[in-house]
């Protein structure tokens, strides 16, 4: 490949990579994503921290499977761990 070509490859490789924070909109048949406006946990992010940072959840669910995934409910938002680390966090309203 050659080295222009590299570059650019590269670079939209980490354009593309990079993290995307937006929302999924369901209004009937029709389907819209936006820009997420809901502050939540990061990906990495383990318990504990979650739980200082955003107090305690409004309901836990116990873990399930292999490796063990559990969620945490907040009001506007849902956290999944893998053991004890954030795996996703998903907004549900805001």
């Amino acid at each position: 490949m050659k080295k222009g070509l590299w570059a650019a490859a590269l670079a939209a490789g980490t354009v593309l990579g990079a993290p995307v924070s937006a929302e999924t909109i369901a209004v009937g048949d029709s389907l819209a994503v936006r820009e997420s406006v809901v502050e939540r946990p990061g990906r990495g992010q383990t318990m504990s921290t979650v739980q200082s940072k955003f107090g305690e959840p409004a309901s836990r669910h116990a873990a399930v499977g292999e490796p063990p995934i559990t969620r945490w409910d907040y009001a506007n938002f849902s956290v999944f761990f893998e053991h004890d680390k954030v795996i996703h966090a998903v907004a549900t309203r805001g």
